[in-house]
């Protein structure tokens, strides 16, 4: 299998790899023996949010990757917090969210055919968020946040019906990584959070589990299948 806790030769690419989670990701796949190609706007320029630097960044890469992981995604752009009611709703803040949450991962999946291999297995990952779920919206509020991941969602589960139909053993699916203690979370002490090494290992674990079937789904870190 792809990403198993062993000596592996496989290549990945993980965007957003200077983040907290990233970063994690980054470090443990090099922990299983992979080579890994990171790109991201602290060290690199890479703004996923521009589309020029995504075409001409990912563009510039040579040869396939076993894994293609997107780390990137904001919690908030021109706000102290998630919207708790419509009142709160902005246009510019939603336009933000939708800029780094869902089009920015779109831009990188665009180039998933070239970057896949095409008869062996691949995988496209990109972090969603539970709350991103319509089935499992309990609570409300948090509109830009939660619309946001939503359509994201909705990228995954239709780029990996088009990538299956040339890339037979690929797999793209969505992911959620539990609360994670960065400074995305900071401002969230009540809820129970875990290390981003820790998620990244077990994020890591569930993508080894996949196969082809699952693609176009979305998981947690534990490896349940989330409601769309």
């Amino acid at each position: 299998m792809l990403l198993k806790r062993r000596r592996l030769n496989v290549r990945a690419l993980v965007i957003g790899d200077s983040g907290g989670i990233g970063a994690a990701i980054a470090d443990s796949l090099r922990e299983r023996g992979a080579e890994v190609v990171g790109l991201s706007r602290a060290r690199d320029g890479f703004d996923i949010t521009d589309p020029e630097t995504v075409e001409t960044s990912l563009n510039a890469l040579d040869g396939v990757f076993q894994l293609v992981f997107v780390a990137t995604g904001v919690l908030v752009v021109s706000r102290q917090g998630p919207e708790k009611s419509l009142r709160e709703v902005t246009a510019e803040e939603m336009a933000a969210q939708f800029a780094v949450n869902t089009i920015g991962p779109a831009l990188v999946m665009r180039h998933a055919a070239r970057l896949l291999p095409r008869k062996e297995r691949g995988v496209f990952a990109a972090l969603s968020a539970r709350v991103g779920s319509i089935g499992d919206n309990r609570a409300g509020g948090w509109y830009s946040y939660r619309a946001s991941k939503a359509a994201l969602n909705q990228v995954i589960r239709t780029g990996a019906i088009e990538l299956g139909r040339s890339h037979k053993q690929s797999i793209c699916v969505a992911l959620h990584p539990g609360t994670v203690e960065t400074s995305f979370t900071a401002n969230y002490p009540a809820h129970k959070k875990h290390s981003a090494t820790v998620a990244a290992q077990a994020l890591l674990d569930v993508l080894d589990g996949l196969s082809p079937k699952e693609s176009g789904s979305f998981y947690d870190y534990a490896g349940a299948p989330v409601p769309w």
